[in-house]
């Protein structure tokens, strides 16, 4: 995700693990993606679907070029609303508090979204540190960092102001919350931190792979992407120790990681899913050709943006259990 280059789009990895010693590497099953059934294609013409974001009743998607977000009714498999943002909403889309929020790039700002009429309630005056990054909500709050200094601004969500200014290391750009922290990759210095929102301090730091930007959280492990390497390194949520380092022969900006259906999933252009075994910590499977950026798990499925394509597919999660 470099707006406005498409080929830099979003986030992610494939994993292609590593073996224990003295054996070969067990290489993951490989499919064309032309293979796999679409339960529903959304349209998007001139856009560029990308972030994505799953809430209740709806999955909602960031378009750069539109300078907008589309809201997906699942149950019609219809773009309910197109939402205008302003000028290149980037760095994630995050859910939480009766509300969608939207780094917006243009204006340095975080637009939010009532839930309940589909209009932009306010822009609050925070904006990424980076166009490619990461935006989270938990704990009453708003995380996001705000710049390349290693600032983690924790956002009011009543009141729209920051309520603390967390120092984290420099060149940390997205977070992810879950298993009761704030988790953030620090590319510049290849590691994990883990916050505590009760004391709004670093309590935990883990090294990773080659800059890693990326995350997920799942399966009681934070699941870092290593773009300057390839691999994915697995730390584990509870004392943030680290449990693997699959390498993913994937270095490079693009794509996305995510949890759901009891597996961790990847992205990456040409290779649109990977399926990772967290029992294994190795890709299973993956599915490869055009397609691929933004991925996500909800409602049964698997979410998929083909970013280049204009397109957001829908694909039945029970089709990729393999």
């Amino acid at each position: 995700m470099r707006p406005p280059s498409l080929s830099a789009f979003c986030c992610i990895a494939v994993m292609w693990v590593a073996s224990p010693a003295g054996s070969a590497p067990v290489a993951p099953v490989e499919t064309p993606m032309s293979s796999v059934r679409h339960d529903a294609v959304f349209k998007v013409p001139g856009g560029a679907p990308d972030w994505m974001v799953v809430t209740g009743d709806s999955v909602w998607v960031s378009d750069y070029p539109a300078g907008a977000i589309h809201r997906l009714d699942p149950r019609t498999n219809t773009i309910a609303a197109t939402i205008p943002i302003g000028k290149a909403p980037c760095s994630g889309i995050a859910a939480g508090f009766g509300s969608i929020w939207v780094p917006v790039c243009s204006t340095h700002s975080l637009a939010r979204v009532d839930i309940n009429t589909n209009k932009v309630a306010g822009h609050l005056p925070y904006g990424p540190a980076d166009s490619e990054g990461g935006i989270a909500t938990g704990a009453g709050s708003i995380w996001m960092l705000t710049d390349k200094a290693g600032t983690l601004s924790r956002i009011n969500p009543a009141t729209g102001s920051v309520a603390a200014r967390i120092k984290v290391p420099s060149g940390s750009f997205s977070c992810a919350y879950g298993d009761g922290a704030v988790w953030v990759t620090s590319t510049e210095h290849n590691q994990l931190v883990r916050v505590d929102p009760a004391t709004n301090s670093v309590t935990g730091v883990a090294a990773t792979g080659s800059k890693p930007r990326f995350l997920t959280i799942g399966g009681g492990s934070v699941w870092t992407l290593n773009q300057g390497d390839g691999t994915i390194t697995r730390v584990s949520s509870a004392n943030v120790a680290v449990l693997a380092t699959i390498d993913a022969k994937l270095a490079g900006t693009g794509g996305e990681i995510a949890w759901g259906e009891g597996a961790v999933w990847a992205t990456l252009f040409k290779v649109p899913v990977s399926r990772i075994d967290p029992a294994a910590n190795r890709v299973s499977h993956r599915w490869t050709g055009p397609g691929g950026d933004s991925i996500r798990l909800g409602f049964g499925s698997v979410w998929l943006t083909d970013l280049k394509g204009h397109e957001i597919w829908r694909i039945a999660a029970p089709q990729l259990q393999r």
